[in-house]
Order: structure tokens, then C-alpha cells, then sequence
């Protein structure tokens, strides 16, 4: 999900960059009175995210523009399945066309990407997170595409919770001390997550109270040993280098949760063109 009047403002930034003061070649080579209609469409097999989105920014650019969408961000598309018709002043398609596709392939690109993790640990009970290692001001569409791939979003920005990392933790001078002075101020409804490396870390988190352990960078043996000795007094989260041939032995430690970065920053963008048929 995200806020649509704010990317009203983030599709003003985009076309801003792209445009400049005009589309100097729609200007010189297309009929300002000239129409057209085109057709979006997947040129590989993708999980969709951002197809809206891509609307907007049509529709954005020039009110004039009808904008059809028959696809919907989270679907599961083949190669050559039409994901919208743009119809209106052929100008204006043209010099938003590459804005529109920029965006719909990066998000979509995620949401793939995501989606072949999710299916990695489809056997186990775990479910895939997110993470904050996002494009500087793309964050709450790049975890839209993460949830449209099957992905939980983990905190959208720092406010969304607390997570007390080893730092934290060494200012507080313990994890025990650390969690205690968080509950006396957390909001009633706000999680607490503790990140551990080490067993005995483990163990005092789960005294103090954590909400949600996260077990960074831990291999596999010692990581179902942490699962066995939370023995459900808490959530567990595992993180810290999770890749896609990496992930399904993570998740079958017995973890709640597995969150990676890797979508995010390794996603190439999916094939989508805008065509006259």
C-alpha cells in the first residue's frame, strides 16, 4: 500500500528530472493535434508491481490521457500480457512513456525478485521480510513491491518501532536494562525486537521480555538451538546475509520470520514496453 497524494509529489520529481523544459523531439516531430494509443505489455514473465503507479504518471503528465489498467500490482503475468492501454495526445505519451516504464520496471523488478524468495520457504511456516535498505525516496513503493512478491513489510521508517541493535544496547549497558527502559515508554501497541549474535544474548532477551528476537548472522545449528530455547515466549526473526540459495535452510530452523535485503538491491528491472499493438 502507499499514499497516493505523496507520489503525486515523487511523479512531479520524476518528470521534472526527465522532461526539463520540453520534450525537445515530440516537439519538433509529432502534430501537436495528433493522437495515439498504446499498449503496455510484459515482454517476460514477471510479478507485477506499480502498474497504477505507472498510470499516475500518464495521467499526471497530461489530464487529457485516459489511462486503461486490466492488470493488477501482485499478479503473476505471462510474456505478452497487455498490462494497460494509454489513449490521448500523442505528444504527451511520448515524452512520459520512459518515466511511466522506469518505475513500473524497477517496482516489478522487486516484487519478481521478492517472489522467488517467498517460494523459497513456501514449505516452512517462515515468512519473508523486508528491510529499511531501500532507494533513498522510493522506500514505501519499493516495499509495496516487496508485499505485492509476498513479502511482509518490517518497519517503513524508524518510527514503526523499536529494534535495539548492539549499540543501543552498550549505551543501555545490557540487553535486560535496555528492554526495561523501552517498555516503560513504547507505545501500548509497539513491538520490541532484540537483535542477538550469541546464545547468551539469546537467553537474556528472552528473560527481559523481547517481543521479537532477531538472530543476526547465526549459522544454521546454532540458530535452531536459539529457536528450541526461545520455545515460543517470543518471535523470532532470522537475518544477516540471506541470499536465495541460502534462505530455505534459514526457515527450516523453525524461525517466524526471514528478512533480507537482497530484493531490494539486487533486482534487475523486469522487460515491459509500451507499444502501438
Amino acid at each position: 500500500m502507499y499514499d497516493t497524494f505523496a507520489v503525486r509529489a515523487l511523479i512531479d520529481l520524476w518528470l521534472t528530472e526527465d522532461v526539463g523544459c520540453f520534450d525537445l523531439t515530440a516537439k519538433l516531430m509529432v502534430d501537436p493535434a495528433a493522437t495515439a494509443t498504446l499498449y503496455m505489455n510484459a515482454r517476460e514473465p514477471m510479478t507485477l508491481a506499480g502498474i497504477d503507479v505507472a498510470a499516475m504518471v500518464f495521467t499526471r503528465y497530461e489530464p487529457a490521457i485516459t489511462a486503461e489498467v486490466v492488470a493488477t500490482d501482485g499478479d503473476r503475468v505471462e510474456k505478452g500480457t497487455i498490462l494497460m492501454k494509454v489513449s490521448g495526445p500523442a505528444q504527451a505519451l511520448l515524452t512520459a512513456e520512459r518515466t511511466a516504464l522506469n518505475i513500473v520496471q524497477r517496482l516489478s523488478g522487486i516484487a519478481t525478485e521478492t517472489q522467488k524468495y517467498v517460494d523459497a520457504i513456501a514449505h516452512t511456516k517462515a515468512r519473508l521480510l523486508d528491510t529499511r535498505k531501500t532507494t533513498p525516496g522510493l522506500r514505501m513503493l519499493e516495499k509495496h513491491a516487496a508485499a505485492c512478491g509476498g513479502a511482509l513489510n518490517h518497519r517503513l521508517n524508524l518510527a514503526d518501532g523499536v529494534m535495539l541493535k548492539d549499540n543501543h544496547i552498550a549505551v543501555c549497558g545490557s540487553i535486560a536494562n535496555a528492554v526495561a527502559i523501552a517498555r516503560k515508554k513504547v507505545p501500548a501497541l509497539t513491538k520490541i525486537e532484540v537483535e542477538c549474535d550469541r546464545m547468551d544474548q539469546v537467553a537474556e532477551a528472552v528473560e527481559a521480555g523481547a517481543d521479537v528476537i532477531m538472530l543476526d548472522n547465526m549459522d544454521n545449528a546454532v540458530m535452531a538451538e536459539a529457536v528450541e530455547m526461545i520455545a515460543g515466549r517470543a518471535l523470532v526473526e532470522a537475518s544477516g546475509g540471506i541470499r536465495l540459495d541460502t534462505i530455505a535452510g534459514k526457515a527450516e530452523t523453525g524461525v517466524d520470520f526471514v528478512s533480507t535485503s537482497r530484493p531490494f538491491q539486487s533486482a534487475p528491472a523486469v522487460d515491459i514496453g509500451l507499444d502501438d499493438a
